[in-house]
């Protein structure tokens, strides 16, 4: 029993921890374009006024190509998420009058 106890413990604070990284990676992105190059699928984005690319692989689960507009883009954790990179999702964003809870999109992202 007390092991379980300790599993439960490990869990909730691995858990809380995880949220935390989650609500420090948020920002707001302005999705620029978005053009498909030999399977993949690259989004220009501004954020903080500096150009990001969004890349994932065109028929992966998450990888969506995205209108222009702003959008809610949230990194994960180091070695979370789908790809070996700087992995962020994308949801769309609350000003738009849309579900902001909905995911639009996983992404690999890459300074310009």
């Amino acid at each position: 029993m007390r092991n379980w106890s300790v599993f439960l413990l490990v869990m909730a604070i691995s858990l809380l921890g995880s949220g935390k990284a989650l609500a420090e990676g948020k920002s707001v992105i302005t999705v620029k374009g978005t053009e498909l190059n030999n399977g993949v699928v690259i989004v220009d984005v501004v954020k903080d006024g500096k150009g990001y690319d969004l890349q994932c692989n065109q028929g992966a689960s998450g990888c969506a190509t995205l209108k222009s507009g702003k959008y809610l883009m949230v990194e994960l954790p180091k070695n979370t998420g789908m790809y070996e990179c700087r992995d962020v999702e994308v949801y769309a964003d609350t000003e738009a009058g849309v579900d902001a809870s909905k995911k639009v999109g996983e992404y690999c992202l890459t300074e310009k």
